[in-house]
């Protein structure tokens, strides 16, 4: 993409976030959708049995018709089986109701069917409640791909409190993770001659810095509701930002490449998305030259991974990801180009900043 090339923009038309708002959720809905029909709620099994009363009371008070997929792995192959069974139904909106894995694959399915797609979040582990983009199990290239938008979000803050901390704090994660996402962007412009949006640059570094400072005031797993709505918002303006860019570039960069060779190299088994982003965040930054200490120490205040032990991954697990990174996707520019590094240094690296600790 050169640099004046078009883009479009993609942004929810409605966001709604408050406390106890989740029973309201059926009037939020028929608000923005007079014409509703059948609405589709793809969740997991957990997820229904703690808010599946208030889901469904409210929906019914408004006359939505509506019908519990649940979803017990977010798959492509899932996401072909859910598309292809509900081809021939009346549905008209999907809704993803979870964590990140449902509302993703809530997101594509409602794409393949080109309709409307609303994002319920009941945690906040990453930014995906709002962006354009999904990344399932499954695909040859692993790594997000873009769908569309969601609609609307509603996001209940009483309920994302109530779930894990540790859900949280990968949220968290995400989101320093753009301290080097847009680093990478900048690189790319600079190297690459590619498009770079000032303002959705600066909306995600926003994100990774006001985190930054949130951890400073953080006492274990002390968060009050006010720093939880904090969080979400970031989660959200930065899926928005990736909506301005046109691409996930404000979001995801060199420390996203890495998470994805690690879930390649372990089959998954190596924590969860913000974990994994926010530990490749400090191996970034050093490749950046910029303060990984601050990120290390942002990352451990929360409670966050800060070594690949934490993780579940070894040492040569850990530098075979940082070999397979930079050919994860080839046309995405980022240090991984500038650099180039053999295993001892890769080694040098880690154990400089205490990764292999």
């Amino acid at each position: 993409m050169s640099y004046h090339s078009t883009h479009i923009m993609q942004l929810p038309r409605k966001v709604i976030i408050g406390n106890n708002i989740i029973q309201n959720c059926g009037l939020f809905i028929k608000e923005s959708n007079s014409n509703a029909k059948k609405i589709a709620i793809i969740t997991g099994p957990n997820v229904k049995t703690k808010v599946a009363n208030l889901i469904e009371s409210s929906l019914s008070s408004c006359n939505l018709e509506f019908e519990w997929i649940i979803a017990h792995e977010a798959s492509f192959q899932l996401a072909d089986k859910i598309t292809n069974s509900l081809k021939n139904e009346r549905v008209s909106i999907i809704i993803g109701l979870g964590g990140g894995r449902c509302i993703d694959l809530g997101k594509l399915i409602a794409s393949r069917l080109q309709i409307s797609f609303i994002s319920i979040p009941t945690s906040a582990s990453h930014d995906g409640i709002s962006s354009p983009f999904v990344s399932l199990k499954g695909n040859e290239r692993p790594y997000s791909i873009m769908t569309e938008t969601p609609l609307e979000i509603i996001c209940d803050l009483e309920v994302i409190s109530n779930a894990p901390y540790r859900l949280l704090v990968s949220g968290c994660g995400d989101l320093i993770a753009k301290t080097t996402a847009v680093r990478d962007w900048e690189l790319a412009r600079d190297f690459n001659n590619e498009y770079f949006g000032e303002y959705a640059a600066k909306l995600a570094y926003l994100g990774s810095r006001m985190i930054i400072d949130i951890s400073k005031d953080i006492i274990g797993s002390k968060i009050s509701s006010q720093v939880t709505r904090t969080i979400v918002e970031g989660l959200i303006s930065s899926g928005v930002a990736a909506g301005i860019a046109g691409s996930s570039r404000p979001c995801s960069g060199s420390e996203h490449l890495l998470s994805h060779a690690l879930e390649f190299i372990t089959k998954n088994n190596c924590g969860l998305h913000g974990e994994r982003v926010g530990l490749a965040t400090i191996i970034m930054s050093r490749l950046h030259g910029i303060d990984w200490r601050e990120i290390r120490e942002s990352l451990k205040r929360l409670g966050g991974p800060v070594t690949a032990k934490e993780i579940n991954v070894d040492e040569d697990q850990l530098i075979e990801a940082m070999e397979l990174a930079r050919r994860i996707r080839p046309e995405r520019f980022t240090i991984l180009n500038r650099v180039e590094l053999t295993k001892v240094q890769c080694q040098n690296i880690l154990s400089e900043i205490g990764i292999l600790d």
